[in-house]
């Protein structure tokens, strides 16, 4: 069977999603059959080719019982650099389940900042094994770039880069290269750097600058010395703000003695901007920058609570004005101000929702493959807060108004608007996108509509019910 290895995929890698940009179902369920038949050659001739990004589709799509099993099957043919390209939660749970030895092989290949992506954000004992695994050069320099503040510069280089002295001339550094192993050369780079004997930069020679230049012509009469450059500790935000204001490529990262110790480029700094993007649009709506689709009810309900929890005291206060004038209303005066509790908290949990559904949308990660288990989600993440705030709202009521009637009333109609709000802000993002209609700009209109009607209905419904009735 060992022959199967050299097969080439039956499609082209882009072939593997379907036009909402999702990965095509056909294909993941032969993937799935592969991995229930413990079929390894079969399960590397459909994903072994596959680029980094589109295994790592792959793999967020899969159930997360066949994840592990996957990297199993695959062997020495998976491509840890895919695991760069999924959220954190399955990352984790996937290098957790297997051997540091294991690990610390698929880090080895790695440019050295996607290997630091991978080991960040385990616990330090799990980090301290893997570490331990690899070679000492390799542990010393991923030891070096983790020792770096969180989302510094230093977290976020590569420190595999080429140097040159000044006086070496353009023919000379085209030979050292081509004659350097291909291991020791960045699998991809744009500039060599000019660097003196105490590796200290002193400017940057561009590889279409090197190539056009006399073979004697000296380094460093070519180079450019007035580059932009980036100090290790720098916050990832103002590297992504540099990139974006001179529009670079790359930039060199130094030390405080302006040592050069690596190189950032703008694949990197892609992913920055799309992260603080994701977090800025994540805070707008309340939700915990590190949640992801991946994330369980429990944790995800959890995250959310304390917004939904001020939003519930300001709710309160916005009522009790109603309160001033209970003199002037009919004797369902309790009804009327707590009406608009019921529907604040069912419109903010939807808004909750429809942040990550339409970002979700916006980045591909919500497709028809996964999105009946990201409704499921949602739905019990609105009924255990509808629960939480059903109870609390219900005891607040009952006793504001001394009518326990009343506080069973007001928490039934919580649930059911929670759940509600969490179904309107899945399923109207979702619906608008499908004919074509921007999610982020109409999902609030309709979101807000639906939680009002149903809040208020549910509200006056069962209390109408529950005082016939009693």
């Amino acid at each position: 069977m060992a022959e199967l290895y050299h097969e080439e995929p039956n499609e082209a890698d882009d072939s593997i999603y379907d036009e909402d940009g999702g990965v095509r179902a056909d294909f993941l369920e032969e993937v799935k059959a592969a991995i229930e038949a413990n079929d390894g050659p079969r399960v590397t001739v459909l994903a072994g080719a596959l680029h980094e990004a589109d295994l790592g589709a792959l793999i967020v799509a899969l159930e997360p019982e066949e994840r592990l099993r996957l990297v199993r099957l695959m062997g020495t043919h998976f491509d840890f650099a895919a695991l760069t390209e999924i959220d954190d939660n399955i990352r984790d749970e996937i290098l957790e389940g297997l051997p540091a030895r294991e690990v610390a092989e698929g880090v080895r290949d790695l440019e050295n900042d996607d290997a630091v992506t991978l080991l960040e954000d385990l616990e330090p004992e799990e980090q301290a094994e893997i570490l331990d695994a690899l070679s000492p050069v390799d542990r010393a320099q991923l030891q070096r770039s983790l020792d770096y503040p969180d989302h510094s510069a230093g977290r976020l280089m590569q420190t595999t880069f080429v140097t040159a002295p000044p006086y070496w001339t353009a023919g000379q550094a085209i030979d050292v290269m081509r004659d350097t192993d291909e291991a020791d050369l960045p699998d991809s780079f744009y500039e060599v750097f000019i660097v003196d004997p105490g590796h200290r930069l002193l400017g940057t020679v561009f590889l279409d600058t090197l190539l056009r230049s006399k073979s004697r012509a000296l380094l460093e009469d070519i180079m450019s010395a007035d580059r932009r450059r980036v100090e290790v500790t720098e916050d990832r935000e103002e590297v992504a703000r540099l990139f974006q204001r001179y529009n670079l490529v790359s930039a060199p990262v130094v030390d405080e003695g302006d040592r050069l110790v690596g190189v950032i480029t703008i694949d990197d700094v892609v992913d920055v901007i799309q992260e603080e993007a994701d977090a800025n649009l994540k805070a707008l709506g309340g939700v915990s920058e590190s949640e992801e689709l991946s994330d369980t009810v429990f944790w995800t309900a959890k995250s959310r609570f304390v917004w939904l929890l001020v939003n519930l005291l300001t709710a309160f206060i916005a009522s009790s004005v109603l309160g001033l004038f209970e003199g002037s209303l009919q004797k369902m005066v309790a009804l009327a101000v707590l009406a608009p509790i019921v529907a604040s908290q069912g419109g903010n949990a939807a808004t909750q929702t429809m942040t990550v559904a339409v970002r979700a949308l916006a980045t591909r990660e919500l497709s028809r493959a996964n999105a009946a288990r990201i409704i499921l989600r949602e739905v019990l993440v609105g009924a255990v807060n509808g629960v939480g705030f059903g109870i609390l709202t219900g005891v607040i009521a009952g006793y504001w108004f001394g009518s326990p009637s009343l506080g069973v009333v007001i928490a039934l109609a919580m649930v059911t608007n929670l759940v509600a709000g969490a179904l309107g802000g899945i399923l109207i993002p979702q619906i608008l996108a499908k004919f074509h209609i921007d999610p982020a700009v109409a999902s609030g209109a309709f979101v807000t509509t639906v939680t009002d009607v149903v809040g208020f209905t549910a509200f006056l419904g069962f209390a109408t019910v529950w005082f016939r009735l009693g």
